[in-house]
Formats: structure tokens, C-alpha cells, sequence
């Protein structure tokens, strides 16, 4: 074992005992003592699986799980002990990681647009590999951290619905002038990155941005770079219901690689997996704080039937400057479920929720058809793994989170570790269903092959 994570660090449960068991158990302990805060359910089992599928499907790709997506400690630890690495993009979720005893190698720093008192704490903490898109990032990298080993980011437009504002890296045709001037600036430049980013992306999009990188891949060996590193990114979706779509994303990458960057090339290839490990693991639960009623304006009606029909309004105790703030990643709210299924005699409200009390703008969803909720009552919010947990979160405390995991979720990792199975152990039961959330609909066995030397 790595020693990040140990039995102290989480609730181990018994295989059959659910995320969702373990919510409600908490839900009546909170409603006892009389506590409203919100707060999560991480099942780490989950994000167990998800590693073993990931390696399984791309055999070749060294994941770096991206901090500022889930910063949380038991995120963090589990990874560590995995042997991810991790992309940082700035001083603080360095430090995070650090903290823990995470090694300089094992640190991705990887904003394009860096301060250059992170660049002096990046040098002097040993974090060296870097990327960069421009001229002025290049140069605060040349003067401030001289060792740095940098990736060249390139463009990669995924889809039209993808943000501008928020694209980062440059042109094909810029790249041979930037390559030049790390040249002159004797800066070490040892291979290329891309992100085509989560919305709208298209797995062939990985395809043409790996065509891409194979050609600044060529203008770098021609100046004399010693190019070995390629950075696909990230974009893997994260939900229960897109695994098929992971598939296909895997074949079209492990394709590519095959035609661009073939087996004994001498490239390595690394990810930024984000929401793919952590959205399906986190369950948040939150109180009405608060309800309100408001006339439903209906196109064509007269003003007595509108004034008879009324939309309810519910103020949860967190928002988006809280657990909610994935809304804005535009991520769509998730459907709020309720600890206890509805009497089927108690009609639906067109029912919209908001933050807490206080901000106009804390707006979280319209349009969902609910039961008529109390003040106290309690709605559960599925997939809320990614964007929800920050470094640094800007409307104060965090919610607070109980980590969970099952006890073969965690055999499953001390032999993924190399640690072999107690006498008892026998091949059916290590093949059992990692998550305490929810059941695979295939067992994925653990066997010894998934050494840590031979995969990571």
C-alpha cells in the first residue's frame, strides 16, 4: 500500500448496503438532532471501479486527475493511492497535493495562463512539467523556472457549442514560430497538449486533434526537441448512462494513437479524466430553507384560472456559491429526488428551486413537477461528483462529506496494489460488484496483472 488512504479515512459497509442506505441513515440522524446543512455521500467504490475501467480501456494512457474538478481529501487520497497523478492550475491545489505526500513528478501543472508567483512555487517545490500557448507565457516560464519541462498546447475545437472565451492553445500555424522562440529562450519543450473540453464533444474529435499534434509533434524533433510526451486532455463523461459513449470515445482514442502515435514510438500518453471519476460517486443532500408561492402565468388564460394556479417556489440551504456552483460549468441541474417515494394521491407542482435566502441570482432550476414540499423536508441530488467540491470555495464552508466503500472495493485496491488476498478470498468474491451505490452490470475481476509497475 501507498499509504495516502487507510480505513480511517472512510465507512467501510458490507456489499448490499447502498450509498442510498447509508444517505437515509444519516438523514434521520441529521433530522434528530435537529441539523439542516447540507451535505454529501461519496461512494469511493465508485470511483475504484471507474479507475479499472479506465486502464482497462485505455491501456496506454497514464490518467492526471484535474484538482480544481473535485479537490476533496478522501478524491484525493484514493487517487494518490491508485497512482494517478494530478493537474494542478494553480500554487493552492499544488500545495493540496503535496500535502498529502503526492511527489513532484506525479504533478501535471496545467494552466495555460499561470501567475508568475505559482511559477517560483512550481520551481522551488519540483513541479516541472508546465504547457503554454503563447509568447508571454513562455517567457515567465524562460525567467522564472528555467528547469520547467513544457508542452505546447494546441487548439482543438470539439464542437461548435464550445465556448470561445474559454478555448485555450494555438494554431497549427503559430506552433513552429512559438517552438522557435523556446528555442532561443532555451526553454525545454517536450511534447504537446489539447482539451477538447465535456460539452458537446464528438469522439472523433480526439482523432483530428491527435493528427494535429502529430504534426507539431514533427516541427518539434525538427528543431531538435526531444518530443516524448502527449496530453489528450479531458472529456470523459462521468454518468452511469454514458457508458457506452465512454466506449466508443476509447476505441476512437486507442485508433488514433495506433495510426499517429503507434506502440514503441517513444511517446507517452497521458489524460485529465475529471468528471469521468467523480460525478457518478457523489450524492448531495439538501433542506427547504424556504418556500414561496407565485401566480403561473399561462399564455391564453383569463386572469381568474391564472390566478387559481400557482407555482411553488423552494430555497435550499446550499446554491451555486456552494455544492451547485457545477451550474455554472453549465452543467444542468440534476433531478431532486425524495428520500421516500411520494403517495401517489398527492399531486404535482410546477416547482422551481433556488439557493439560499439573500441572492437573486442563486437560481437552480425551473420547471420540475414535485409534490408540494415543507419547510425541513429533505431532496437528494444524484451525480454530483464533479465541479461541486472546490480548493477554494467562494461562499464559504463546504458541505460536509461522508466517504463510504465496500469491503471488496477495498480488497479490490490492495490487490490492485499488489497486496495479495486474505486465505479466504476466492476468485468469485473478488469479482464481486465494486460499488456499495450501485450494482455493474458487469463484474470487473481484479487479478494480480494490475501491478502497479506494469500499468501506471
Amino acid at each position: 500500500m501507498n499509504g495516502y488512504l487507510n480505513e480511517s479515512n472512510f465507512m467501510m459497509v458490507e456489499e448490499g448496503f447502498t450509498t442510498r442506505d447509508l444517505l437515509e441513515n444519516l438523514l434521520v440522524e441529521l433530522c434528530q438532532a435537529g441539523d439542516q446543512q447540507a451535505f454529501f455521500v461519496a461512494d469511493l467504490g465508485d470511483i475504484v471501479k471507474k479507475h479499472l475501467q479506465f486502464l482497462k480501456a485505455l491501456p496506454r494512457v497514464k490518467p492526471f486527475f484535474p484538482l480544481k474538478c473535485n479537490s476533496s481529501d478522501g478524491v484525493i487520497r484514493l487517487l494518490a493511492e491508485l497512482g494517478t497523478g494530478f493537474a494542478c492550475t494553480n500554487k493552492a491545489e499544488i500545495a493540496r497535493v503535496q500535502s498529502i505526500g503526492v511527489p513532484p513528478d506525479k504533478i501535471f501543472y496545467s494552466s495555460p495562463c499561470k501567475q508568475v508567483a505559482h511559477i517560483k512555487y512550481a520551481a522551488s517545490h519540483g513541479v516541472q512539467l508546465m504547457t503554454f500557448d503563447n509568447e508571454v507565457e513562455l517567457s515567465k516560464v524562460a525567467r522564472s523556472h528555467p528547469g520547467a519541462r513544457m508542452l505546447l498546447g494546441i487548439a482543438a475545437d470539439s464542437s461548435p457549442s464550445a465556448h470561445p472565451i474559454m478555448m485555450f492553445g494555438t494554431t497549427l500555424k503559430s506552433c513552429r514560430h512559438l517552438l522557435e522562440t523556446a528555442k532561443e529562450q532555451a526553454v525545454e519543450v517536450v511534447g504537446v497538449s489539447f482539451h477538447l473540453g465535456s460539452r458537446g464533444l464528438e469522439p472523433q474529435a480526439f482523432a483530428q486533434a491527435m493528427a494535429a499534434a502529430q504534426l507539431a509533434f514533427d516541427m518539434g524533433t525538427e528543431l531538435g526537441f526531444q518530443m516524448h510526451l502527449l496530453d489528450i486532455g479531458g472529456g470523459f463523461p462521468g454518468t452511469e448512462d454514458t457508458r457506452a459513449r465512454f466506449k466508443e470515445m476509447a476505441a476512437v482514442i486507442n485508433s488514433a494513437l495506433d495510426l499517429y502515435f503507434p506502440d514503441g514510438c517513444g511517446v507517452e500518453i497521458v489524460a485529465r479524466p475529471g468528471r469521468y471519476y467523480v460525478t457518478s460517486a457523489f450524492t448531495l443532500a439538501a433542506t427547504v430553507t424556504a418556500r414561496e408561492e407565485v401566480p403561473m402565468e399561462q399564455p391564453g388564460s383569463d386572469e381568474e384560472d391564472s390566478a387559481n394556479k400557482k407555482s411553488l417556489v423552494y430555497h435550499l440551504s446550499d446554491g451555486i456559491y456552494g455544492a451547485f456552483s457545477c451550474l455554472l460549468f453549465d452543467t444542468p441541474c440534476p433531478t431532486p429526488q425524495l428520500p421516500k417515494r411520494p403517495c401517489p394521491d398527492h399531486p404535482s407542482h410546477s416547482s422551481s428551486l433556488r439557493g439560499p435566502l439573500g441572492h437573486a441570482d442563486d437560481r437552480l432550476a425551473d420547471g420540475l413537477d414535485l409534490p408540494q414540499l415543507q419547510v425541513g423536508d429533505w431532496l437528494i441530488f444524484e451525480d454530483m461528483g464533479a465541479y461541486t467540491v472546490t480548493t477554494s470555495p467562494p461562499g464559504g464552508p463546504q458541505p460536509h462529506i461522508t466517504y463510504a466503500m465496500s469491503r471488496m472495493a477495498w480488497k479490490a485496491v490492495q490487490l490492485f496494489l499488489g497486496k495479495p488476498p486474505q486465505p479466504e478470498d476466492d476468485h468469485e468474491s473478488i469479482c464481486t460488484p465494486l460499488s456499495c451505490g450501485w450494482e455493474m452490470a458487469e463484474s470487473l475481476c481484479v487479478t494480480p496483472v494490475f501491478a502497479p509497475a506494469g500499468i501506471i
